[in-house]
């Protein structure tokens, strides 16, 4: 039997500012998930233009494998 696990989290920089476009990282190996922060904080860094405005963590399981998704909300003008 399969079990998997669901969770969330949100962290909202500016609710003032709307978004205009969405980056969605994941990764599902241990290295990868390991990695991902620095990974993000790279593309953001490459992305100056890009405001970013929240970030949504989504983390999902099943019985062998776990996937964190961290969608990346951003105002660019």
């Amino acid at each position: 039997m399969a079990v998997s696990a669901f969770g969330s989290g949100h962290f909202v920089l500016r609710d003032d500012v709307p978004f205009n476009g969405v980056k969605v990282f994941s990764a599902t190996m241990f290295q990868r998930r390991a990695e991902l922060g620095e990974t993000i904080t790279a593309w953001i860094a490459d992305n100056p233009a890009k405001h970013v405005t929240e970030f949504v963590v989504t983390q999902s399981s099943d019985a062998q494998f776990h996937c964190v998704a961290v969608s990346v909300f951003y105002a660019e003008h």
